[in-house]
């Protein structure tokens, strides 16, 4: 009897839409664990956060780009560049749209952006929780007459609806190919960077809309400590004028204490350990517009 043989699937799979359409939301559910910090807030992915989903029969490494939209500072223009050519470098795309706000000018700039690109395309409806069904699916019907999309599907990030269809259709559009990580990596950013997006989710939850993203977060400090189970981690936090900072630190440091509460917390779950955690807010004025501090915040925008 002869033996059967499976093929292994294995390829990139690049997250793109308007900002705050999910794309995080949705990369974390693939992977299950943490990757790409979670915000209500539009732009809050700044750098290629690679997810990886490893099984018997394949291996799907999930891109979270910048959101694409129409840039205000230098840094912005950068973000859009990256996820424009991010398009050209992977195996299938996913386009989420957003199911309950509906269609958008931000999605037609998508649409002309996929022209020019041959890699496949499934359309994605996400938040078809909070639209209903039959909501999301003119969403996507309004869609589908623009581009020659090889799949589309409404689907909830949040609660999970028709997330298993979709990752079929991502698994079966993958080409055959090699594992490229370890079987038990879940990403291929290096902590120190993870920590840094952590206390930077934390500072845009509790600031709210006082502070945009003029927010930036340099680890300077992270080893263990000598002869115990923990982990001393010393962080900066940027802003880019005086009245963030004391926005940022709070009454009496307060609002600072509850952010190194909450990312202390994501940080003990994500190394294993505990963790002691130090916060300074300083200000670099108008550092968007400086090329040079975006290595520094550990942007990786090349």
């Amino acid at each position: 009897m002869s033996e059967v043989v499976y093929m292994f699937r294995s390829g990139f799979i690049a997250l793109i839409g308007r900002p705050n359409v999910g794309k995080s939301t949705l990369m974390n559910a693939f992977v299950g664990e943490k990757m790409a910090i979670i915000s209500d807030k539009p732009q809050t992915t700044r750098n290629q956060i690679r997810g990886i989903l490893t099984a018997d029969d394949y291996q799907a490494v999930f891109l979270d780009t910048p959101g694409i939209h129409k840039p205000q500072h230098k840094l912005g223009e950068k973000m859009v560049q990256v996820a424009v050519r991010t398009l050209q470098e992977v195996d299938l795309i996913l386009f989420l749209v957003d199911a309950a706000a509906g269609p958008g000018a931000g999605d037609d700039y998508i649409i002309r952006q996929l022209s020019d690109v041959e890699t496949p395309v499934i359309l994605v409806a996400n938040k078809a929780d909070e639209a209903g069904m039959e909501a999301a699916q003119n969403v996507l019907e309004h869609y589908l007459p623009l581009y020659p999309f090889k799949a589309a599907l409404p689907v909830s990030a949040i609660t999970g609806i028709n997330q298993e269809e979709l990752l079929s259709l991502i698994v079966d559009s993958l080409p055959e190919g090699p594992q490229y990580y370890p079987e038990d990596m879940i990403t291929d950013q290096p902590e120190r960077l993870i920590v840094a997006e952590l206390v930077r989710e934390k500072v845009l939850q509790l600031t709210r809309d006082e502070i945009p993203h003029a927010i930036a977060v340099e680890i300077i400090s992270m080893k263990n400590r000598a002869g115990r189970d923990l982990v001393d981690i010393q962080a900066n936090i940027y802003v880019e004028r005086d009245s963030q900072k004391g926005i940022v630190i709070g009454k009496r440091g307060a609002l600072l204490k509850e952010v190194g509460k909450q990312a202390r917390a994501d940080i003990e779950a994500l190394l294993g350990t505990p963790v002691f955690l130090e916060l300074w807010v300083k200000v670099k004025k108008d550092w968007r517009n400086k090329e040079g501090t975006w290595q520094n915040f550990g942007l990786d925008l090349e």
